[in-house]
């Protein structure tokens, strides 16, 4: 007898995602019966240019937000433990991004940086640069990953400051007699017994940021001529916008397994590094 945990996760989970699978393998469209196409929905994805170029967007604005967002987080935990003063204001700071609407933050931010009338446009060009992230790529995906970084760093700070103040300090304390410096005592002491709380981090960041989409679709909508689409407004043009459900069906496939696939190598690392002696 099914429990009703079991239940719903079948009813939310299992259900739609063997649906969704079968309507990868076929070609459906509004008001038309599905049809069964096999493989063909992959083979045109795999195929088709603008595929591949979404797909390393998303890797590389993947790749800047995680390992960015960890450096920072790691930062500012440290700094967060160090000081004795200040730290509500500080941690209200830090968390002030999930405090805001998603969408709110992107279009804020979108209104700062306007190539006409942007505030941080202007002092920008007062120091003589201009930005123009609108007709720019790679000005729009560096700044996609900002704004990803900001919107995030809350949950990636919250994971490691949780590790960093669980550290004994006995530990560093007997490094510091031992003569250890302060940069001997983080690279030999804190970061390995930080290593499985970073190790989680960034596979719950890759898994999130592989579904990054609102910060380019409200910023750019994969323009200028789809040289800045990630896989998820990739999948979206071509479900709602093209009409191809089986195409976006398969897209939508395509990120799960890649997305299991970078788990999987972090998981296994975790595993070896962490929690291999523990069970």
């Amino acid at each position: 007898m099914l429990l009703p945990m079991q239940l719903q996760l079948i009813l939310v989970l299992a259900l739609p995602s063997v649906y969704v699978l079968w309507l990868s393998f076929t070609e459906s469209s509004y008001g038309a019966t599905p049809e069964f196409v096999g493989w063909a929905n992959y083979a045109a994805i795999l195929s088709d240019p603008s595929f591949w170029r979404s797909l390393v967007n998303t890797l590389i604005v993947v790749n800047i937000v995680v390992y960015v967002e960890i450096i920072l987080s790691i930062g500012v935990a440290l700094l967060f433990q160090s000081i004795k003063r200040g730290r509500a204001l500080l941690m209200a700071m830090i968390l002030a991004p999930y405090a805001v609407s998603e969408v709110v933050a992107v279009l804020a931010w979108r209104f700062m940086l306007e190539p006409d009338i942007g505030i941080l446009t202007g002092l920008f060009s007062a120091i003589g640069y201009v930005p123009n992230w609108a007709i720019n790529p790679i000005e729009a995906l560096v700044l996609v990953s900002m704004i990803g970084v900001w919107l995030h760093l809350p949950f990636s700070f919250l994971l490691i400051f949780a590790a960093l103040i669980a550290i004994p300090a006995d530990l560093t304390e007997a490094a510091r007699v031992d003569g250890a410096r302060p940069w001997q005592r983080f690279r030999l002491v804190i970061l390995p017994l930080l290593m499985p709380a970073i190790l989680i981090a960034i596979i719950f960041r890759y898994i999130f940021g592989f579904r990054i989409f609102s910060e380019v679709w409200l910023l750019t909508q994969g323009g200028p001529a789809r040289t800045t689409e990630v896989m998820a407004v990739y999948l979206y043009k071509n479900a709602f916008r093209y009409n191809e459900f089986g195409m976006a069906a398969a897209t939508g496939w395509l990120m799960v397994l890649g997305a299991l696939l970078l788990a999987s190598f972090y998981v296994y690392h975790v595993y070896r590094s962490g929690f291999r002696n523990e069970v």
